[in-house]
């Protein structure tokens, strides 16, 4: 499901093994820096590169299990400089 430019959203009921294909192509793409994705309401392509941010959330709660995976990165080409250790002090 399309809802707007430059976002991709699709939700449908799939078994084990498909799931399984589906994360297999999601690790290929993440290895050559490109993935796609697409369905009958649009497609979209993203270029993971560098250092990404990963969450992992799983929960079983009333007979009901959810596990998200989310991955995110920073599109910029260029490198970002760190600003060096943080530092706190306290009152």
């Amino acid at each position: 499901m399309m809802e707007r430019k430059g976002r991709f959203r699709h939700q449908s009921l799939q078994d084990r093994k498909s799931i399984q294909k589906l994360l297999d192509a999601v690790k290929r793409g993440i290895s050559k820096g490109e993935l796609q994705f697409g369905d009958d309401t649009g497609d979209i392509t993203l270029e993971p590169n560098g250092l990404m941010n990963l969450r992992v959330t799983a929960t079983n709660e009333d007979g009901q299990s959810k596990l998200d995976l989310r991955i995110t990165w920073t599109n910029d080409t260029q490198e970002k400089k760190d600003s060096g250790k943080l530092k706190v002090k306290g009152g």
